[in-house]
């Protein structure tokens, strides 16, 4: 197993078809445009970012060894393709887009339906790590998602993150009005915190190990069949317990 950054078009496709097969084989996602008819989950933002990858040699030499992506958009290369981060589609990311540094947008990860065990999370994280240290990263953020559409099903869990995770104002983006979704929906007195943490999928987890927050609001997006939540990290902010765990990792990636 290996994790780095896609080197040719043909590991970027490789990425993109795996996208496709979770999000929209499995997940029930629903196609846009060409992406069916190709079986490739794409857009405009695939051309501006880096793709993280985990290989598994074992299944051959070539893009059929992918079982793990990670979109990583940097400040430096939005602002050079004259371009608004994805996450910017659902909210007012002003607080973050002000923040001094090179910032890292997180998006589109998934593994393949064989691989979702910690060695892969362990290798998609310290690729992450690595890409970190090697930019000077200073702040990470992405629309992170929980499954499905009814936010009444997972009240418990919005609850929770808005309770215990909730950014401090001077990071706390929202959700643009019109998609905004309340995720203080069961009072904290009344919550069970340990069970809704417990569902929360495991990325949202990890994210708030690492000291995550959360933005102000929900989004419903429709197209893929789930409720996001806007997810900020500060790399200073980081635990020492994993800061050095990771920076470790990366200095042998």
């Amino acid at each position: 197993m290996e994790v780095r950054l896609a080197a040719s078009d043909a590991e970027i496709d490789a990425a993109q078809a795996l996208r496709y097969r979770v999000f929209y084989e499995e997940r029930s996602a629903r196609p846009v445009g060409d992406m069916a008819t190709l079986r490739r989950d794409i857009d405009d933002y695939d051309a501006v970012a880096d793709h993280l990858l985990v290989l598994d040699h074992s299944r051959g030499a070539g893009t059929e060894a992918v079982v793990g992506t990670y979109r990583l958009i940097r400040r430096s290369r939005i602002e050079a393709a004259k371009r608004a981060f994805y996450t910017a589609g659902e909210y007012d990311i002003a607080k973050i887009v002000a923040f001094p540094g090179e910032i890292l947008e997180l998006g589109r990860s998934c593994v393949d339906a064989g691989y979702r065990n910690r060695p892969t999370m362990q290798l998609l994280w310290k690729g992450i790590a690595a890409f970190v240290f090697r930019y000077d990263i200073t702040l990470m953020f992405g629309c992170a998602s929980l499954p499905g559409n009814d936010v009444d099903a997972i009240a418990g869990q919005l609850s929770y993150l808005h309770h215990h995770h909730l950014a401090p104002e001077r990071l706390r983006v929202r959700a643009l009005p019109a998609l905004h979704v309340e995720m203080n929906r069961v009072p904290a007195d009344q919550l069970d915190a340990k069970a809704a943490l417990a569902a929360l999928p495991p990325l949202v987890k990890g994210y708030l190990r690492l000291g995550g927050f959360v933005g102000d609001g929900a989004v419903i997006d429709p197209q893929f069949n789930t409720t996001d939540v806007c997810v900020i990290v500060q790399t200073d902010a980081v635990t020492d317990k994993y800061y050095r765990h990771y920076e470790r990792e990366a200095r042998s990636t």
